[in-house]
């Protein structure tokens, strides 16, 4: 499906607009496959910048898959052609998330690749895992 990006959460969030004119419908996606920082987390705020320059008032392309605990849709996403979940992991913006990792082979040799070249969040000694991150911060 084919929708415009209409706001950016975070590294892994966004918000679509889809549907035809004057029957929009917002949907709020988590890009698959990835887990970005957390927004206070470092580099939260360059990760959603990042997604940003790749999505934000770009037309999306939408492969939905599954419905996450927040309620969001969880989705392989392409804007301008490019995949977002690939162009994140790439730049060093976001983590693979493990439990998808086998759906999405292509992504790891792309972390290995910014890890060793320090891109992005792996230029710190010792980046913290969002999902490690969180679990020390809930509530």
């Amino acid at each position: 499906m084919f929708c415009l990006v209409v706001a950016i959460s975070d590294g892994d969030t966004l918000t679509a607009r889809c549907g035809a004119p004057g029957a929009y419908r917002p949907i709020k996606v988590r890009v698959a496959a990835i887990d970005a920082p957390e927004t206070k987390q470092a580099f939260g705020t360059r990760s959603k910048q990042h997604l940003a320059q790749l999505c934000f008032r770009q037309k999306a392309r939408l492969q939905p898959l599954t419905r996450d605990d927040y309620g969001r849709t969880v989705a392989n996403v392409q804007c301008a052609g490019k995949d977002v979940a690939a162009a994140q992991v790439a730049a060093g913006m976001a983590w693979v998330y493990t439990p998808y990792a086998q759906q999405h082979p292509q992504l790891q040799p792309l972390q290995q690749r910014a890890r060793s070249q320090r891109l992005g969040l792996w230029s710190q000694k010792r980046p913290k895992a969002p999902w490690t991150y969180r679990q020390r911060h809930r509530g």
